[in-house]
């Protein structure tokens, strides 16, 4: 599925069809899970010589933590992009290229896939647009409620804090 002959190109273009499961070392990552298959959808062609160009789409879910309260959210991927893979002498410098070992006879897409599949995902997930986030001091969940601290005071306004009282005690 992911891993296609080039000489199969020879012929025309190549179908890439077909799913990567859930615990696919290849796909691990520590800032998020895949929770359901990676479903992938794409059409490998010659483009000129020594170059291949793999249109894709991809979808699954993804588990990732709530950058304000570190509760789990299931975040939809769902991408399509066009790759080029290059060989060393048709690459060119060409950063935007996925390289072609020497003497490569089946090109294996699952890491050029594994890098977009972590592009797609966003950079930080919430929970909810609303979320309140955690204690910094005891680490409760300000979403199911306030938390027992007492609300702390920052000793640089103590001055202020006199005067304003001192104004007070005037009226």
């Amino acid at each position: 599925m992911l891993r296609v002959a080039l000489a199969e190109l020879r012929a025309g273009a190549v179908e890439t069809v077909g799913e990567v499961a859930v615990d696919d070392p290849q796909l691990a990552d520590a800032e998020a899970r895949l929770v359901e298959p990676l479903r992938v959808r794409g059409r490998l062609s010659s483009a000129g010589e020594g170059k291949v160009y793999w249109r894709v789409a991809f979808a699954t879910t993804a588990r990732m933590e709530c950058r304000r309260c570190l509760a789990p959210v299931d975040v939809p991927v769902r991408e399509s992009v066009g790759l080029v893979f290059a060989t060393q002498d048709a690459d060119e410098g060409d950063d935007s290229c996925y390289l072609i070992p020497e003497r490569t006879k089946v090109l294996d897409l699952t890491e050029a896939l594994r890098e977009e599949v972590l592009l797609a995902l966003p950079r930080f997930a919430e929970c909810r647009p609303d979320c309140r986030g955690l204690c910094p001091r005891c680490g409760a969940n300000l979403n199911d409620g306030p938390c027992g601290c007492a609300s702390a005071t920052d000793p640089r306004w103590d001055a202020l804090r006199t005067l304003t009282q001192a104004e007070h005690e005037k009226d």
